[in-house]
């Protein structure tokens, strides 16, 4: 948005009590300026409204220049809660405007859905993904209550929920659980398995869903995964 004398105080510093805002001050005359605000207008709009921007004419706007004391441009505040957090000058490179940007929303009030994941129970994780249907830590989340409490049903719609976000180490791991029953003895069953995993494929998944279940930090993963390969080739 563009602001102006007349404007500052509610879209400035009266927004800044709802949402970090970031002020540009800049000019037409201003070289830099022409190429720090894309980058700042991008920057901003990756965060989905958590911060603001308003665009200053300083040219236009003397008394807004008066209040920051500008003694040259660009000029770049992030404001919160009324007071100034922060601010650079000089023309940027985008890592060092993401970063700026990034430290204004890492000090302001958590986002919703953020606390509705820091608490964890299953209402709070399903509102969380009715605003992000593939936010990964409300589906990991989730999935590995279902998986806990292993009801009809419940394996199946950890599985599903994980089919909605990329792939990770945990997601995977989630899955794997998910697919197994519980084994009394795993390396009993990785042992009777070990003689099908080079013909029967279904041998091999269940053989790759027990490693995952053992986990990476479990000592017997690397040595069953050493004869899973020696198995196969």
């Amino acid at each position: 948005m563009d602001v102006t004398d007349a404007t500052f105080q509610t879209q400035v510093l009266d927004r800044s009590s709802q949402v970090p805002v970031v002020v540009d001050l800049w000019a037409e005359w201003c070289g830099p300026c022409r190429s720090l605000t894309p980058i700042i207008e991008k920057v901003i709009a990756e965060t989905d409204g958590r911060v603001e921007l308003a665009k200053v004419d300083i040219d236009a706007n003397p008394e807004i220049a008066k209040t920051f004391q500008v003694q040259s441009i660009p000029a770049v505040y992030g404001i919160r809660d009324g007071q100034v957090a922060g601010n650079f000058v000089g023309a940027q490179g985008e890592e060092a405007v993401r970063s700026f940007v990034d430290s204004l929303i890492t000090d302001a009030e958590p986002a919703p859905i953020d606390l509705l994941i820091e608490a964890g129970d299953e209402t709070s994780l399903r509102e969380a993904l009715e605003l992000e249907a593939d936010n990964a830590a409300a589906v990991c989340g989730l999935a590995l209550l279902l998986i806990k409490r292993d009801d009809d049903g419940d394996r199946t719609e950890a599985l599903e929920l994980l089919k909605g976000i990329p792939e990770s180490p945990e997601s995977r791991r989630l899955a794997a659980i998910a697919r197994v029953e519980a084994v009394a003895d795993i390396d009993a069953a990785l042992e009777a398995l070990l003689g099908s995993v080079a013909v029967d494929e279904a041998a091999r998944d269940r053989f790759v869903d027990l490693l995952e279940v053992l986990g990476p930090d479990d000592e017997r993963t690397a040595k069953w995964r050493r004869r899973l390969t020696s198995a196969l080739y």
